[in-house]
């Protein structure tokens, strides 16, 4: 472990006292490719006689979605949880490895949602310091993080946390990149743009993937793209997750200071003790989990309104919708007659292909 940390070390200070032009663009690339290839060795070490993969929080997942809550110590996450909890919560109960994860659930526009406060991140987490590996695994699996910052320290946090993220291959507010990468046996590197591009060229991405042994492929750019942006391709292990910045004691700062807060991206100012401003941070929670809600309708009974199907953006076809229902019914499905935004009659038959919008009403007929 230390031998790789020097090696990062080492790569690190070299790029620092690179000075950027084009005649160093492609080593800087190449150093960039080697560090990734490290702090991958770094979160996933090769297993040698099937040892485990070590300590993790490995909280069992529940519910619709799912809501981590990071920060550095006594920025309040714990205070913001419980108070969540407290307004809007349920009661329920968690089997999880280790007791430093704290899990919690609310209910929210009919959705069931666990929150997650995780221990406080240090820096150097991605380096193994504390237990920074095991609480970055777990932001891993969340659908949204909350970064919890102290309002009268928030850039600095920011920094350091979202560094710490990238490193464990964590994207915040960001698309997956639109490259394509096909590795072939032969023809060598062969490189198609749809745009401009103002840093990749043939040599850059030659370079690159040379360091991956990656000789022959076809790669396709359809965005003005970056080498940060072709590493994470070749990579493959990196996840997009949207992030809000939650800035945390606002009872300490003066209203004008608040005015501008509330004009930077993805930030929600509020004061988990006093429990200011919650609503808006639920609203803007609700917008980035992009959780569509469906209703159900017996044959000849009235919708339930009270428990709907919750399904994720983007996964909201008849046939998910009734999968997440129970896997069987695909196998007797005929149609369905739907109510709502997404049809053009109401009730109107659709297919199992139908791409169902938040509050519509569906009913299953089955075959007979």
């Amino acid at each position: 472990m230390a031998t790789i940390l020097q090696k990062i070390a080492e790569i690190e200070a070299e790029m620092a006292r690179t000075q950027k032009n084009k005649a160093t663009s492609y080593h800087l690339g190449m150093l960039k490719a080697k560090l990734a290839k490290m702090r991958r060795e770094l979160i996933e070490p090769k297993s040698g006689g099937g040892g485990g993969k070590g300590e993790g929080f490995d909280v069992a997942k529940t519910g619709d979605s799912r809501i981590g809550f990071v920060g550095f110590p006594s920025v309040g996450k714990s205070t913001l949880l419980s108070n969540l909890a407290g307004v809007y919560s349920e009661v329920a109960s968690y089997e999880f490895t280790t007791l430093t994860t704290v899990p919690g659930v609310i209910r929210y526009k009919g959705a069931k949602i666990q929150l997650l406060d995780l221990p406080g991140i240090i820096e150097g987490a991605k380096d193994g310091k504390g237990r920074g590996k095991q609480v970055i695994s777990v932001a891993r699996t969340c659908n949204l993080i909350l970064l919890v910052l102290d309002v009268l320290k928030p850039l600095h946090h920011k920094k350091i946390i979202e560094k710490e993220m990238e490193g464990f291959g964590i994207r915040l507010n960001k698309l997956p990149p639109n490259i394509y990468v096909k590795v072939k046996d032969k023809g060598g590197i062969n490189l198609t743009s749809t745009c401009k591009q103002s840093i990749l060229d043939l040599d850059m991405v030659k370079a690159i993937l040379g360091e991956y042994r990656i000789c022959n492929a076809d790669v396709t750019l359809h965005q003005d793209a970056t080498e940060d942006d072709l590493i994470d391709v070749v990579e493959g292990n990196r996840v997009y997750i949207p992030c809000i910045y939650v800035l945390n004691k606002i009872d300490q700062i003066s209203i004008q200071e608040l005015d501008i807060i509330y004009k930077i991206p993805h930030c929600v100012p509020i004061s988990a003790h006093h429990k200011w401003n919650f609503d808006d941070l639920l609203e803007k929670i609700w917008d980035y989990l992009q959780l569509v809600r469906i209703y159900t309708k017996p044959k000849g009974q009235l919708p339930d309104y009270t428990a709907p199907v919750v399904l994720h953006a983007g996964k909201t076809s008849v046939e998910q919708f009734c999968d997440n229902i129970h896997k069987s019914i695909m196998k007797q499905f005929k149609n369905a007659l739907v109510w709502g935004s997404s049809v053009k009659y109401q009730p109107q038959k659709v297919g199992k292909e139908h791409i169902l919008q938040d509050e519509d009403v569906v009913q299953i007929i089955k075959k007979v």
